[in-house]
């Protein structure tokens, strides 16, 4: 065969060599790279074998902790400097007052502030009454806490007493008058009224009847009013007139009446005598009378006739029991013409006398015009002062004067 023909009808391009697989080279930078990365790997993994790694693979975050700057102090306060600069107890002059309050006072020429001298006077002391009971005049009993004299001698008749203040601006009284206003804790809306209206100077007497005393007598002691206690007695007419339970009896066994006295006793603390409430019986009853005074004068405590009744005999069978007679029931008939006429009278009976007292209940009509009369006293010279004033020696009423 023609070796031409053979070539004319072989495929085109199957007469072309295979070709030879390339290879891919790394260069020499490649091939540092490469080197020293893996170094470093197995750098890595040795340093944890050895060392451990510390922070187990937890991602970290650093965050850069700033220092809090305080802000600078704030200016002094000028009216506190001018009166540090100007001495103790606030005294300060013209001048320092009107630079500490920045107001400018126009004045002639060559003049200046004056040198006067402003003293700040404080504030007058609360007439708040210290709590009681006092620990050193307390005595438990199967009752309750007892009024007791302290084994130094203190008596529940002067620690429990408002102390009696003179006017302000120092002018002696031509008279002293004392009002007690009873039946206080039968009605809480009336009590309540009685604290709040009446001066502080008035004596407020509780029954024993009412529920939560206790808090009614802390009320009224922190509201400057000192306390008796009321006590029911056997009136002459009774059982018509009832005084209640536990009511003390002319024909008792003086054993029996002690006891209720002393559970009346027990009902509150803080108080500085018993009155009877009632009573016209017993009261005209010495020899009912003797044991009864007996137990009050015994535990440091006063006994005030409330002078309701003209048989009674309280003061002359006192012994050495405080005891003292009111001078005027205020408002034997509740009326506030008749219950003003009564103040008239007690006032003027104060004047003469140098000291009068006077009793009422705490109605409100009662409340109402004590009240109204007592804010007109000091212009009219007469003192309104605690009842426990009543108990003092004669002399010493005359001395207050």
């Amino acid at each position: 065969m023609d070796v031409t023909s053979d070539e004319l009808t072989k495929p085109l391009g199957m007469d072309r060599p295979e070709p030879k697989p390339r290879r891919i080279g790394l260069g020499a930078a490649a091939r540092f790279v490469a080197a020293a990365s893996g170094g470093v790997l197995l750098l890595a993994i040795g340093y944890a074998a050895v060392f451990g790694d510390p922070h187990g693979g937890v991602p970290r975050v650093a965050a850069p902790i700033g220092v809090k700057t305080e802000p600078p102090p704030a200016a002094p306060d000028p009216s506190a400097s001018a009166a540090s600069a100007a001495g103790d107890n606030g005294r300060r002059d013209a001048a320092l007052v009107e630079t500490a309050s920045g107001v400018s006072v126009l004045r002639p020429a060559g003049t200046s502030a004056p040198g006067s001298v402003i003293v700040r006077v404080p504030d007058a002391p609360s007439a708040s009454l210290r709590p009681a009971p006092d620990p050193r005049l307390a005595e438990l009993s199967r009752f309750g806490i007892l009024p007791r004299v302290a084994p130094d001698g203190a008596r529940p008749l002067e620690v429990y007493a408002r102390p009696p203040v003179g006017f302000a601006n120092g002018t002696r009284p031509i008279g002293r008058v004392a009002i007690v206003v009873g039946g206080l804790g039968i009605s809480p809306t009336a009590s309540q009224e009685a604290i709040s209206k009446l001066p502080a100077p008035v004596t407020l007497a509780v029954a024993p009847y009412g529920a939560e005393l206790e808090k009614l007598a802390a009320r009224a002691r922190e509201d400057g009013h000192e306390l008796m206690l009321q006590v029911p007695m056997e009136p002459f007419d009774y059982p018509d007139s009832d005084p209640g339970p536990h009511t003390l009896r002319a024909a008792a066994r003086p054993a029996e009446n002690i006891e209720h006295l002393q559970w009346a006793m027990s009902r509150f603390a803080g108080y500085v005598a018993v009155m009877n409430y009632m009573g016209g019986k017993v009261t005209a009853d010495e020899k009912a009378l003797a044991p009864i005074l007996k137990e009050v004068g015994g535990r440091g405590i006063g006994f005030l006739d409330d002078g309701s009744s003209a048989r009674s005999v309280v003061t002359n069978a006192a012994g050495t029991t405080r005891a003292a007679r009111a001078d005027l029931v205020l408002d034997a008939v509740p009326r506030a013409d008749l219950i003003d006429k009564a103040l008239e009278k007690l006032e003027a009976s104060a004047a003469a006398g140098g000291f009068a007292l006077g009793v009422a209940s705490a109605l409100p009509v009662s409340v109402e015009r004590i009240a109204r009369w007592a804010a007109g006293l000091e212009k009219r010279g007469i003192l309104l002062v605690p009842a426990s004033q009543a108990f003092q020696p004669r002399s010493a009423e005359m001395g207050a004067r």
